[in-house]
């Protein structure tokens, strides 16, 4: 049995319809409270307190996004109204490439399943090369290459220059 359309129901949804932006501005506001939750309840240890400590970029992040969602629902309920996508670079008649999407998906997916047991060198190579061959790189002879000296440039930086380190996997002996 349906649920007859009267008048009120017809125009709470066409109000609904027509302030749809408000559910984007929710949706900021909860992770914003998520974000600010979960910096606000991170154990600090002693020595890392300072002017910038590891709560500081969160917090202001946090913050970012309320303010959004509050700046967000007040332009929606005054009437304001995001623009249309107008495609200028896209045809719109077009229907959405999921193999490239999907591709994409099981490229991150795998990487996140192998940084462990492989380290970071290897798994990101992959990540790289898959990437682009998602994204319809026709180089395969030098796709891999650039994809390898990529990952291990990145690995380089991020654990010797900034300090964070990366599982380095079979390769750690060799490349430290």
């Amino acid at each position: 049995m349906s649920t007859p359309v009267t008048p009120v129901t017809q125009s709470r949804r066409s109000w609904l319809r027509e302030h749809s932006e408000l559910g984007v501005s929710v949706l900021l506001f909860v992770i914003g409270v998520l974000v600010l939750t979960d910096a606000l309840t991170m154990n600090v240890d002693i020595t890392q307190r300072g002017p910038v400590g590891p709560r500081t970029v969160p917090v202001v992040v946090g913050i970012g996004l309320l303010v959004a969602a509050v700046l967000l629902a007040v332009d929606v309920l005054r009437g304001g109204r995001g623009e249309s996508e107008s495609g200028e670079d896209i045809d719109l008649s077009e229907p959405s490439d999921w193999r490239t999407v999907l591709m994409l998906a099981g490229v991150f997916l795998a990487f996140a399943v192998l940084i462990g047991p492989v380290g970071f060198p290897v798994a990101g190579a992959l990540l790289f090369w898959g990437a682009a061959l998602a994204l319809g790189s026709r180089h395969h002879h030098r796709d891999p290459l650039i994809a390898a000296v990529l990952a291990l440039v990145t690995y380089f930086v991020f654990d010797n220059l900034l300090g964070v380190p990366l599982p380095g996997g079979p390769l750690m002996g060799v490349l430290s």
